[in-house]
């Protein structure tokens, strides 16, 4: 059973915590996410902090990143996780790799840093962003690129080593349709390996939500 509890565009900061404090106490739901970005005005970090931590899907309350950060067992954020499947999946080398995430969220780059630099996957990882100087000079010593800036087709072929892996984390709605923040014709003929948007890093988001939520469920028959 899914229950998708949709509010108004009008709807206040109390009138959304309260739906969400009404799914802590639902004994049937095992999961749950805020879909983000709330609309203009609302606090989204405030409504992800109202989830009740053994709830959490999204991995996004803040004492779930605490978790992460220790390293501790909990659901991880679910992009982030998406992403480690990918490269696992397809046998991309991490360890002692480079790896250059681009977007300081924390949504997918802060706890993506984390699990790229944890020990055990051993990448050397640089958080890069906006006020980045040279960026695409930075981007370019990346054995595995991940692009999580918000900007339509910013990445292109100047920006990524011949041969590297590029995650397109991107989802920016143009009169084109969907693109990614990665230009994916200019880079597919430089990159090793690259995602595509739509199809690539999405569905992964929506798989591990899916087991994040299966997670938690067994946890609380425990």
């Amino acid at each position: 059973m899914s229950i998708d509890r949709r509010l108004a565009a009008t709807a206040s900061q109390i009138e959304v915590e309260a739906a969400i404090a009404d799914l802590n106490a639902d004994d049937r739901v095992s999961g749950m996410i805020v879909q983000l970005p709330l609309p203009a005005g609302l606090d989204g970090g405030l409504a992800v902090e109202t989830v009740d931590p053994r709830k959490d899907a999204d991995g996004l309350h803040p004492f779930n990143l605490g978790q992460l950060v220790l390293s501790r067992p909990g659901p991880v954020p679910a992009t982030p996780a998406g992403i480690m499947m990918i490269l696992k999946h397809y046998g991309i080398d991490i360890a002692g790799k480079t790896a250059v995430v681009v977007g300081r969220s924390f949504l997918v780059g802060r706890p993506l840093t984390l699990l790229l630099g944890a020990k055990g996957v051993d990448a050397t990882v640089i958080q890069a962003h906006s006020r980045t100087p040279d960026l695409a000079g930075v981007c370019r010593e990346a054995d595995i690129l991940v692009a999580a800036a918000g900007q339509p087709k910013m990445f292109g072929d100047r920006f990524v080593k011949p041969g590297a892996t590029v995650i397109d984390v991107g989802i920016n709605r143009t009169e084109d349709g969907l693109v990614g923040d990665v230009d994916f014709d200019a880079v597919v003929g430089v990159a090793g390996a690259v995602t595509p948007v739509p199809g690539g890093v999405g569905p992964m988001t929506i798989a591990t939500l899916l087991a994040n939520t299966v997670a938690l469920a067994e946890a609380k028959d425990d």
